[in-house]
């Protein structure tokens, strides 16, 4: 594939030969070349010993505060999760890497191996930091963009060697890939060679735009399933940012639930709150895929019914997730086809990948899932206290001798801020369905995975009185 990279890694690489010593020969012999002596000094070759020589010493602000680095380092150890593909990039070859996921030669995916080479960096564990295996590999620099160290992490780390951490400007694991190459290269010396990297992917993302202008302002959802939830990234994630960068919208409910973080789960119930007009699967591995081909609301999906998902192997969702300059140019060649199959909504053109997830749900199949959404919707309305009677009446099996008990219980619940059920999960089998709920008094959750029965009526979900009135007694209300 092309790779835009080639001509300026070839060149670095010569001049950073695996962290080896500063000068090369190619240098020593420059300087004693009259004319060639002359052009160096006065303007050093971008990647050249001289170059990044001249680019010390730096001091450069990040989180915790500032770092210093006094010359050009000979010694770097990576810390971050994926900050040795940054050095890779910019031709510097780390003593120490971090492993992350995927059982990797050297922590480094397919993308990388050209720019690691022959080089058998040592490889750290994925767990919590080893300060004594850190120290134990002699660093002149500690690299830790994308670590989520704390700051006493930091100081353990700054008694080892000057140490990088991210720009306190975003949340942990938040900042984005054309901000970390330029903080990175600063860091070896190397901000010409960050610059190249910037604009080269920088116009893979631009020619993408131009091509498909329909991703500008349509939705975009990068989703997982894990712990038997599905969840999905906010806006601050690299990964949503990609998708941004190529001109979707991540929905703003989605910075709210995560909060702080950068990322949310919900319910199997709540799946709806991933809907959106490009619906990306990120998976670790493809034991995942069974679990999200699963999920009971899938079918009713505008994304599942329109044919607007995109599945991305666990290569892909390793490249997505690395988001480095080398692992961005492997996945947008790839990526692209597929999300403008998923962003023009036609059934007729599907997404190879989605056909990685079940088949679609059969008509029988279908109608269940119907049937546990509006089976859980009746229970939902039925319990609110804040729903008026006439909106619950109709799913009550015995509206009329349930009035006033029905009403008793909304004044209880105005006295405690309004109580709500909300269901969790809902099996149907024939004309019943288990509900599965959390009870919230004040939209705080009191009481937590109980469960009742209500039963299909012709075409209407309807609580029995018996249901109905178990409940209010546990809410101290009469019941007739």
């Amino acid at each position: 594939m092309p790779r835009p990279f080639t001509a300026l890694i070839a060149v670095t690489a010569l001049a950073l030969a695996a962290c080896g010593s500063s000068g090369t020969a190619a240098d020593e012999g420059a300087a004693t070349t009259g004319s060639a002596a002359a052009t160096t000094a006065t303007t050093p070759v971008p990647g050249s010993s001289a170059a990044v020589a001249a680019a010390f010493p730096v001091t450069i602000e990040h989180k915790y505060g500032n770092v210093t680095v006094a010359a050009a380092p000979q010694r770097v150890v990576s810390v971050g999760f994926t900050d040795h593909e940054w050095l890779l990039a910019l031709g510097v070859t780390p003593v120490g890497v971090r492993d992350w996921y995927g059982d990797k030669p050297y922590a480094t995916w397919e993308w990388a191996q050209d720019e690691l080479g022959t080089a058998t960096p040592a490889v750290l564990s994925n767990a919590e930091l080893n300060f004594e295996a850190i120290a134990a590999l002699r660093p002149d620099l500690i690299v830790g963009v994308y670590s989520g160290m704390t700051d006493t992490d930091y100081a353990k780390l700054t008694q080892i060697a000057p140490t990088l951490a991210q720009s306190g400007e975003f949340i942990d694991y938040g900042m984005p890939w054309e901000a970390t190459t330029e903080l990175i290269a600063r860091a070896v010396g190397r901000s010409a060679e960050g610059k190249a990297l910037v604009d080269d992917v920088d116009k893979l993302f631009a020619d993408a735009r131009k091509a498909h202008p329909e991703f500008e302002g349509a939705t975009a959802s990068v989703s997982f399933f894990f712990d038997s939830k599905p969840g999905a990234y906010a806006s601050q994630d690299g990964r949503s940012r990609v998708l941004t960068e190529l001109g979707f919208t991540i929905p703003a409910k989605f910075d709210e639930l995560a909060g702080d973080q950068f990322f949310f789960s919900v319910s199997a119930e709540e799946l709806p709150t991933l809907d959106t007009d490009a619906l990306v699967w990120i998976v670790g591995s493809d034991d995942v895929l069974a679990g999200i081909g699963a999920l009971p609301l899938r079918p009713s999906l505008r994304a599942f019914k329109e044919g607007r998902e995109v599945v991305l192997d666990a290569t892909l969702s390793g490249a997505f997730s690395f988001g480095s300059p080398l692992s961005l140019e492997y996945l947008l060649e790839k990526f692209v086809p597929e999300l403008a199959l998923a962003v023009d909504g036609k059934t007729a053109t599907p997404v190879p990948s989605a056909s990685t997830l079940s088949p679609a749900t059969p008509a029988a199949a279908a109608a269940s899932v119907g049937d546990a959404t509006a089976a859980a919707e009746a229970f939902r309305l039925v319990f609110d206290s804040a729903v008026a009677f006439d909106q619950k009446s109709r799913h009550l099996a015995e509206p009329d001798a349930l009035r006033s008990a029905a009403e008793a219980y909304t004044k209880a619940g105005s006295s405690m801020g309004g109580i709500a059920l909300k269901p969790t999960a809902t099996q149907v089998s024939g004309s019943t369905a288990t509900v599965t709920y959390d009870v919230l008094f004040g939209g705080a959750a009191a009481y937590q995975n109980l469960s009742k029965t209500i039963d299909k009526v012709g075409d209407t979900w309807k609580v029995s009185t018996a249901t109905f009135c178990s409940f209010l007694s546990s809410a101290r209300v009469a019941c007739p």
